[in-house]
């Protein structure tokens, strides 16, 4: 898998791409202060009203932190407002070979819409490395992601249409979506109510959700003086068998004890996370950091593969906490 370009890695850690439809361009700013202090400093401004560009415009010039691209964009006029406004990136329902040709001319990052393997094709051949799948859930939602990551082994999704609360984190954790977009967020009634407090709530709540944070074990170290396998016995006295492998001892799938002395002062607990290097970004803000050498990919024979695993600094309560991917 080839290195992601900068901008492709931040949409990727911030993760939600919110499908925006402003009425009124002077709601442009607030809205976008409001995604931001909800933790998703992002916004994809669709040609859906005259108040498009305007509203990039403001975006740009007022939330200079702010990743604002532009959506639903359909002709090469539209494409030409969106870059003269500052968008920073392009998006489209569907793929106009004559709107890629022009985003692509302006050396600006190009997103078209796709629905069958025939159009990521028109697309590889573009030299695209980004696609939006849409209607996502029309089109075979999670299971078309999974047949086309076979093919189309390099190319990343942006899945988009139908995604809510109950279904994002199985988008989330599939490799090769990039990010998720959608709406359910940031209502146009909201926007058009003001209600930006409400917004940033529920920004908030996405993106946590998003993670899908979800225990996974708990470790414990063994010493000299008490070895993994004595441990492992008295705890399958519980009920919980005992499974050796290599480097540890798993009872169950919930304790696993660690042969030689693991990281943690008292052990480790184990986080499931939809995407290992988006929940490192999303961490960061609480003061957590990744330990770099303990990071494993996907493919181990590609380093620019997703993350698959890594432990965290710093511990809690004497316990390494690391992160693995569903």
């Amino acid at each position: 898998m080839t290195e992601l370009p900068e901008i492709f890695k931040k949409i990727r850690d911030i993760g939600i791409m919110p499908v925006i439809k402003l009425d009124k361009a002077e709601d442009a700013v607030p809205l976008a202060k409001a995604l931001s202090k909800g933790g998703i400093p992002m916004a994809e401004v669709t040609y859906r009203s005259s108040a498009a560009e305007a509203s990039i415009k403001a975006m740009v010039k007022e939330c200079p932190d702010m990743l604002v691209g532009a959506g639903t964009v359909t002709t090469v006029d539209q494409a030409k407002s969106a870059i003269a406004a500052g968008a920073k990136f392009v998006l489209a329902p569907g793929f106009d070979p004559a709107v890629v040709d022009y985003c692509l001319s302006k050396k600006v990052p190009m997103i078209p819409g796709i629905s069958d393997a025939s159009q990521v094709e028109a697309a590889i051949a573009k030299g695209l490395k980004v696609v939006k799948l849409f209607p996502a859930s029309v089109v075979g939602g999670t299971s078309m992601l999974k047949a086309l990551a076979g093919p189309f082994a390099d190319m990343m999704f942006v899945p988009t249409g139908g995604i809510n609360t109950e279904n994002v984190v199985e988008y989330a954790k599939q490799p090769n979506v990039l990010a998720v977009g959608g709406s359910w967020m940031v209502k146009t009634d909201m926007i058009n109510e003001g209600k930006w407090d409400e917004i940033t709530a529920d920004c908030k709540e996405a993106v946590k959700v998003m993670q899908g944070f979800k225990f996974a074990h708990m470790g414990m170290n063994a010493t000299d003086e008490n070895p993994a396998e004595a441990i492992s016995e008295k705890i399958a006295v519980f009920g919980l068998p005992s499974k050796p492998g290599n480097s540890s001892i798993f009872n169950a799938a919930d304790i696993e004890i660690m042969r030689k002395n693991g990281r943690g002062v008292h052990g480790h607990v184990g986080i499931r996370c939809a995407n290992v290097d988006r929940s490192v970004a999303y961490l960061a803000q609480f003061g957590f950091k990744p330990v770099e050498e303990t990071m494993t990919h996907i493919s181990k024979d590609d380093p620019n593969s997703p993350l698959k695993f890594c432990y965290l600094l710093p511990e809690i309560n004497g316990f390494a906490f690391h992160l693995v991917r569903y």
